[in-house]
Formats: C-alpha cells, sequence, structure tokens
C-alpha cells in the first residue's frame, strides 16, 4: 500500500470504510507528516493530536458507519471557523486566548459525518491579506518553495493540504483567499455561490462577500467535502434555502467535456499576465478542447473596476464587523488603559496588526458622512455592473475560464512594503466575490520560469458548482500530475 498521506480524500475514505486502514492509522500518519514538515512550512496555528488520536480510536472501535461520507478522515480547519474547545485566534493577538464553546455550522457538519478535525491552520489575520504574512503568530511558506509565500488568506489550509498533512482543509474566501492560495500551492479549492455554505461560526471580515468552502488534492475530494458542508441554515440569515444535490454523485462517470461551451474572458488572459501563467493555461484550454468543449470568446468590461470596488466594499464591511473587538467583552484588553477611551484605542491598536489597521481606518473613511456617496454608493453601483457583466456572459458559455493569478507564488517578503501591489494580485479573483457567484482553482501545470504551481480559474453560474467541479475534473484527469512539493 502506498503512504497513507499521499492519498486522495475519497480514497483513504474508502479504504477507511472497506477497514483496509483504521482510523487511528490515517490519524497517527498525518501527525508523523506534520512532525516531519510543520517546522519548515508552519502552516498550523493549534494541533489537537490527542483528541483527535483519541477521536480515532473510539471509531475505530465501534467500526465504519455507512451514510457517513468523511468517516474517519483527517481534516484541517482555518483559524477564522469557530471549533468548540479549541483556540480560534484569526490569526490576531486581539484572540489570542479566545475559545469558542460551540461549533460553527460547518464544523458541525463535518463531525455528523465522521470528519476527525487535526487542527487550526494559519492565516493573514481576519483574513486580511494575499500571502500569509500578516499573521501575528507566523509566516507561513509554501511546500513548493520554502521561500515563497503560500498565497493568502487561506495559506495555512492550502500548505497543510499541498504538504500532506491532511486530507482537506476549510478555508475562507472573500477575495480570492481559497483560490489564489490553492493556485500557488497546487491544489483544488473552490469558493461556493454565496449563501451556499452557512456563515454562522465564521469570524466576519466582509459579510457580503465572505464563504467558506473546501482546499483538496482533486475535484472529487473538493465535491466530497463540499457535499458535506452546503446547505440552507436557520442560524444564517444569509444562508440560501437551496437544495444541494450531491456533488459527488455528479461527477461520476465524467469522461469529456463534450457539450460544455467555455468562455476566455479578454481580461484575464491580456496584458499583465505572466508569460508562464499564460502558456500553462493555454494549454489547458486545448486539453479542453481535445475533449470536446467549444471555447468561446466573451468580455467583463467592468473588471478594471474590480479592485477598487472590492476594496471599498470589504474594508467598509471589516470597519463595522471588527467594532466588536473593544477590549470590553472578549479578547485582548490593554491592562495599562486608565479611562475607558483609552481602553478602546490601546486595546484595538496594540491587538491589530498593521494590515487591519489600515483598512479599519479606510472602511471607517468610507463609511463617514461626508464621503459615503462619493465612495460606498459608488462602489455598490458598480458592484451590481459586475454581477451583470457575469449574467451577460453566462448567456454564452457554461463556464469562464481564466488564471486564478496573474503570477505564481512570490518571495516571501516581496510585497509586504507596497500594500497597493499586494492588493492588485487579486484582480483576477475578486469580481467572483462580488458577484457572488461559485469559482475553483485547478492545478494545470508547473510554470517553465519559476517551477512552481500555476492555478486555472473556473467560473460557474450561481448555485451550479457542479459545472465546474464536472469540468476540473475532467481536465485535472487529463493534464500532467504534479510531483511531490519541491521543497519538501
Amino acid at each position: 500500500m502506498p503512504d497513507i498521506v499521499s492519498l486522495t480524500l475519497t480514497d483513504v475514505r474508502d479504504k477507511l470504510a472497506a477497514r483496509e486502514i483504521k482510523a487511528e492509522e490515517a490519524v497517527a500518519a498525518c501527525l508523523r507528516r506534520i512532525e516531519e514538515t510543520e517546522p519548515k512550512i508552519r502552516a498550523l496555528l493549534h494541533l489537537d493530536d490527542d483528541k483527535a488520536l483519541e477521536q480515532a480510536k473510539a471509531m475505530d472501535a465501534a467500526g465504519p458507519v455507512a451514510g457517513k461520507r468523511l468517516w474517519g478522515v483527517p481534516v484541517c480547519i482555518k483559524d477564522a471557523i469557530c471549533v468548540a474547545d479549541a483556540p480560534t485566534t484569526c490569526g490576531s493577538k486581539i484572540l489570542e486566548h479566545f475559545v469558542p464553546f460551540y461549533d460553527a455550522t460547518c464544523i458541525g457538519k463535518l463531525r455528523e459525518a465522521g470528519a476527525i478535525i487535526l487542527g487550526k491552520a494559519n492565516l493573514d489575520e481576519f483574513a486580511m491579506g494575499s500571502s500569509t504574512e500578516n499573521s501575528a503568530y507566523k509566516i507561513t511558506a509554501n511546500p513548493w518553495d520554502l521561500s515563497r509565500v503560500p498565497g493568502g488568506s487561506s495559506g495555512g489550509s492550502a500548505a497543510a493540504v499541498a504538504a500532506g498533512q491532511c486530507f482537506a482543509a476549510l478555508g475562507t474566501d472573500t477575495g480570492g483567499s481559497i483560490r489564489q492560495p490553492a493556485a500557488f500551492c497546487g491544489t483544488v479549492g473552490i469558493k461556493p455561490t454565496y449563501g451556499r455554505v452557512s456563515r454562522f461560526g465564521l469570524v466576519a471580515y466582509g459579510s457580503s462577500l465572505d464563504q467558506i468552502g473546501p482546499l483538496a488534492r482533486t475535484a472529487d475530494d473538493a465535491a466530497a467535502l463540499l457535499t458535506v458542508i452546503a446547505g440552507h441554515d436557520p442560524k444564517d440569515s444569509t444562508s440560501a434555502p437551496r437544495e444541494v444535490p450531491d456533488f459527488e454523485a455528479a461527477l461520476a462517470g465524467a469522461a469529456d467535456l463534450k457539450g460544455l461551451t467555455i468562455g476566455l474572458p479578454d481580461q484575464y488572459w491580456g496584458e499583465g499576465v505572466d508569460a508562464e501563467v499564460r502558456e500553462s493555461c493555454r494549454q489547458a484550454m486545448d486539453a479542453a478542447a481535445s475533449l470536446g468543449a467549444k471555447v468561446v470568446p466573451v468580455s467583463l468590461p467592468h473588471t478594471h473596476y474590480a479592485v477598487a470596488t472590492y476594496y471599498i466594499v470589504a474594508m467598509a464591511e471589516a470597519s463595522s464587523n471588527l467594532a466588536r473587538f473593544d477590549g470590553v467583552r472578549y479578547g485582548y484588553r490593554a491592562p495599562e488603559a486608565k479611562t475607558l477611551e483609552e481602553l478602546y484605542e490601546l486595546s484595538r491598536s496594540k491587538g491589530f496588526g498593521p494590515e487591519v489597521r489600515r483598512r479599519i481606518i479606510i472602511g471607517t473613511y468610507v463609511l463617514s458622512a461626508g464621503y459615503y456617496d462619493a465612495y460606498y454608493r459608488k462602489a455598490a453601483q458598480v458592484r451590481r455592473l459586475i454581477r451583470q457583466d457575469f449574467l451577460d456572459a453566462f448567456t454564452k458559455c457554461d463556464v469562464i475560464c481564466g488564471p486564478t493569478s496573474p503570477f505564481a507564488a512570490f518571495p516571501i517578503g516581496k510585497m509586504t512594503g507596497d500594500p497597493l501591489k499586494m492588493y492588485l494580485s487579486d484582480i483576477f479573483t475578486i469580481s467572483l466575490n462580488l458577484a457572488g457567484l461559485p469559482g475553483l482553482s485547478m492545478p494545470v501545470g508547473l510554470g517553465k520560469d519559476s517551477g512552481m504551481p500555476i492555478g486555472m480559474q473556473l467560473f460557474g453560474p450561481a448555485f451550479d458548482e457542479a459545472a465546474i467541479l464536472r469540468t476540473a475534473k475532467v481536465l485535472g484527469e487529463n493534464l500532467p500530475k504534479l510531483p511531490q512539493p519541491a521543497g519538501l
């Protein structure tokens, strides 16, 4: 049998169900891998190894349970999602000692499906960043090259999956924070339609943008995880009361792309995209055409407004959401404060890192009385135009395709001194969050110059995650497989 950690989620699940391996063996294999790789990549903020082993032993004693889709499968969780009795820091000093007493809805669904939670993954503080360099605790490295970033803000989750520390992980995507690290680390990452997965128990950054989704090794793995965590939740007022299909079953038997029309937006394939990224994605499109897909041009004309629109909306919502962290109810409390004003000022200035403070200040500014109409209202209007671009494009195609990022993973420290350049790195991912539509990033090869994974993005109509998962599955099975990460 191959090393357990090299198996896909669906493979290890099937072997667990057949009792070819034990849950304890799966957990122990992941813990050994964590011990080997964690000093290099620093992907995890909290590891609950004793509890995970204890749970696995109890499950082995009782035996596999039919119908539990993830029985005995070890997974990791981004540390912005609440897990009962485990630290939830959001990568921030202000929540350093916060331990929730309840599970997020998606965590409850994972437990019901039999998954074993190993620990919490590192992230940019409050999910604000594109490189996982903004965490208050550690900088995560890319398993393919330890001198490069894993992407962000779900960089810890993506790195853990790529390094074999777990079989899948949950991340969150506000402006590309699942898809971009998936691209940088050579994994599959999917942002579901807004409302498909409950946000109850997710520490909010941008409430109209945030979505929880899976990072995994294959489209089949992502489909299995998404089927488990999706569904309406009365605890979340933004949760969509839509029936959840069995995404895994929808992929069964998919062997070609006949009858599928793929749209290529000019705005995603032109100037500003590195040659190695464009070449890898073009080769994937050639493969799609050879598998029967029809490739047509489409246009998303308001794409060049997306970065400005996104950061106005996201920072405004962040300013509002993060007002609750005031040093009074929970979180870091400045001990030297002598007045209420000092308590607010010192607790927030010392508890939040520089990037979070920057976004709160800008968000407060655009919401202020004199500037609301000029900035926030205008951004809301442009957001509607961006969504309409996608709706118009989907009248001509079934799926839209383009690079996930204009470039491969960049060196640690390269962009930390230039916040605007870092923001611009999200140009191909943020439009989808503004539109509330589903998107998936999949690996399509290694860059000729960088030797790093290149990610290609698939967009689908609202609540049609099955279309992009099917496309990713067929393409993934017909493109060259990536080797093991070179950095490990």
